[in-house]
């Protein structure tokens, strides 16, 4: 572990209460981001940043000095699984809907579908949105596999122990995420390498 964090960790069990400023400022952006990315919203993902941090700083004494961004990585996760498991619902995407002109159409038939719309499209960074909108394709597995990857610089192993399962599982979910995002965005691909040549 960083010798500024552990500093700033034995600062604060030694009671100076603002000793952990600067590791909320180092990980801020790595861990919303990831938490961002798992939730459903906005409003979920500045609730679990908050909730994590207050866990993280319950239990810092328990910290055991390895790497203090995947503890919160953890414990994030953690807290993303608990608040889909409370907000599951059981309803069926083929189930009719009642009421109104479409009688007999189920829900999934009168929901959009999934992508950006073109008023996203139109706005700032479209390529930007185009690869959101593919991770979200993703399983929520090879979902966080990536995320923790790509945003946290999280180890394989690290993510196998976070996910419960063996390190090949988790390279292989990382494998089948990079493949679908691949075949979802060839064609960005290509004209990338287009425009560079």
């Amino acid at each position: 572990m960083d010798k500024s964090d552990t500093d700033s960790i034995n600062a604060y069990l030694g009671g100076d209460a603002n000793a952990l400023e600067p590791l909320v400022e180092k990980y801020k952006r790595p861990l919303y981001s990831f938490i961002l990315k798992m939730t459903e919203g906005r409003e979920d993902a500045d609730e679990i940043f908050q909730e994590t941090w207050f866990r993280a700083l319950k239990n810092i004494h328990k910290f055991q000095h390895k790497n203090f961004l995947n503890w919160l990585f953890r414990i994030a996760h953690n807290l993303v699984i608990d608040r889909a498991r409370r907000n599951k619902k059981n309803v069926s995407m083929q189930s009719a809907v009642g009421g109104g002109d479409d009688d007999g159409a189920t829900l999934e038939d009168r929901l959009a579908a999934p992508g950006i719309t073109p008023a996203e499209e139109a706005g700032g960074n479209s390529l930007g949105k185009r690869i959101e909108a593919a991770v979200e394709t993703l399983s929520p597995d090879q979902k966080e596999v990536f995320l923790l990857r790509m945003y946290g610089n999280t180890s394989f192993k690290e993510i196998a122990k976070l996910q419960k399962c063996s390190i090949n599982t988790c390279l292989a979910r990382m494998q089948y995420a990079l493949g679908k995002l691949r075949s979802i965005l060839k064609d960005e691909y290509d004209e990338l390498v287009e425009a560079m040549s």
